[in-house]
């Protein structure tokens, strides 16, 4: 059954390659217009393999900078089984961010679809996708953050790295604390045994985001949509949990309670959302604030491992903090605010990182751009990646420099090229968020412990960005007065 589910799924795929390059040749010929260069590769495969290969390694870069140096900036390839054209321009990228829902609707591949549900905030469109965005920014922007949220993001940080010691794998433990800060914000729920198998499950649906979406063929894919099953009861469960607390007259102040509170007009009529889209949404949120998060924490410690300079730099910005506080005291907005030289450090990760690579459109209708036409109905992936690591705009574009950030002029001439969170109306809702999370983790690191590498480690970029081995690192604890008897030293 395997082995014919294979060969259907092939012949189709190799079908429709043929039927839409034709379709697409056709019609821009009876158009006399003209596709970006570039080439579709081969049957169904297209380029695939050799995206995949790049982005395995170190150095995905040539995939891009190839095809670049050879077509020019805009460029037509065929990935994950659709032609797609690919802007490394940062004009381009613009352009699309900012026609959403007007020339372009945001499109990801199958496995992705199915694993978040339709009702998930990347997936929604219109009316609907424009009322959560709007409910999510309301729950990250800086009042929230500054009244609400930083306590808790204080405290739960703390309450991490309590138990570091020794050897500490360090993607593993920035993804408890953003995972738990997630479910915090969004549901209540303080770190506990239900939270912690909650996130096994939802490794394993992250796991399979790039899979070929057919659990007959893969085992990878299967998985994913199991644990998804079982992510959804356990959300499931808890929001209809939740509907019987508020009937009794218990009301909390997070997401969710914010999802019960709406208006109806995505879900029942003057009764808020349905449990379906409740869960699909929340689902979603948990995915986007946790993985994220955690591998930005992850390398802002790699790159300043390999930078001593800066990482000097931003413990003496953070031991001016601590020793004003004492050591017990928690971090306030005006603390977050006076910190400088940290958000150098969040912007250069962040840029030279790329969690988020670039973003998937689809073309509503026949685009012309820059004396090329993109086909209706084809992919275009809009990379921020590229025009971030491109030297025309940031300059040695692939050194970790944190300074380039204290220019009065900023760090670049170009306009519309830092775009780590996205833009246009899909914008992340919750960037400052992010930066504060960051930050925060950041404080606490530098002012408690010292550490080293506890063994090499590489960093690649498919399925998703993260290091290989999780950065395994031997940590040492530094109390406040033995950072005061080091700055006598020095």
């Amino acid at each position: 059954m395997d082995a014919i589910n294979l060969f259907l799924y092939l012949f189709l795929s190799v079908f429709t390659f043929y039927l839409v390059r034709g379709m697409a040749v056709a019609h821009l010929r009876r158009r006399k217009t003209r596709l970006p260069p570039g080439t579709l590769g081969l049957p169904f495969i297209g380029e695939t393999l050799q995206l995949i290969s790049a982005y395995k390694t170190e150095n995905p870069e040539p995939f891009i900078d190839d095809r670049v140096s050879k077509y020019g900036n805009i460029f037509t390839t065929h990935v994950f089984g659709e032609p797609t054209v690919f802007s490394a321009d940062p004009e381009t990228n613009r352009f699309i961010l900012q026609n959403e829902g007007r020339l372009f609707e945001s499109s990801y591949p199958g496995s992705i679809q199915n694993l978040l549900g339709r009702y998930s905030l990347l997936l929604m469109r219109g009316t609907l996708h424009k009322r959560m965005h709007s409910l999510t920014m309301s729950f990250a922007n800086s009042s929230i953050l500054k009244d609400h949220l930083l306590a808790d993001i204080d405290r739960l940080v703390r309450l991490n790295l309590v138990s570091w010691t020794g050897r500490v794998f360090l993607m593993d433990e920035a993804k408890k604390i953003t995972f738990n800060l997630t479910v915090k914000q969004l549901m209540s729920f303080d770190p506990c045994e239900w939270t912690e198998n909650l996130m096994k499950e939802y490794m394993l649906v992250i796991e399979g985001f790039f899979s070929i979406p057919l659990p007959n063929f893969s085992s990878t894919y299967r998985k994913a949509i199991q644990a998804r099953t079982k992510v959804a009861e356990a959300l499931g469960l808890v929001v209809r949990d939740r509907r019987k607390e508020r009937e009794g007259g218990d009301r909390k102040n997070d997401m969710l309670e914010a999802l019960f509170e709406g208006d109806g007009a995505a879900g029942v009529e003057g009764g808020g959302f349905s449990d379906e889209e409740i869960v699909d949404f929340i689902l979603a949120l948990l995915v986007a604030g946790y993985e994220t998060t955690s591998t930005i924490m992850t390398l802002a410690v790699k790159f300043l491992t390999e930078t001593p300079h800066a990482l000097s730099q931003l413990k003496e910005e953070h031991e001016e903090i601590r020793l004003r506080k004492g050591e017990v005291e928690s971090l306030q907005w005006e603390d977050y605010k006076s910190m400088p030289f940290t958000q150098c450090v969040v912007n250069e990760t962040l840029r030279i990182a790329n969690i988020i690579s670039g973003v998937f459109r689809r073309a509503m209708t026949d685009i012309n751009i820059k004396g090329y036409t993109i086909p209706k109905g084809w992919k275009v992936f809009a990379s921020f990646r590229a025009v971030h690591l491109d030297h025309e705009h940031f300059k040695d574009a692939r050194t970790f420099d944190p300074w380039r950030w204290q220019s009065s002029a900023g760090p670049t001439s170009s306009p519309n090229v830092f775009t780590p969170f996205g833009g246009g109306p899909r914008r992340c809702p919750g960037y400052e968020l992010a930066r504060v999370e960051l930050s925060v983790f950041l404080h606490h690191l530098v002012t408690r412990f010292s550490w080293v590498p506890a063994e090499a480690d590489k960093l690649i970029f498919f399925p998703t960005t993260r290091m290989q081995k999780r950065y395994p690192i031997n940590v040492e604890h530094r109390s406040l007065f033995e950072r005061r008897e080091e700055e006598k030293g020095l």
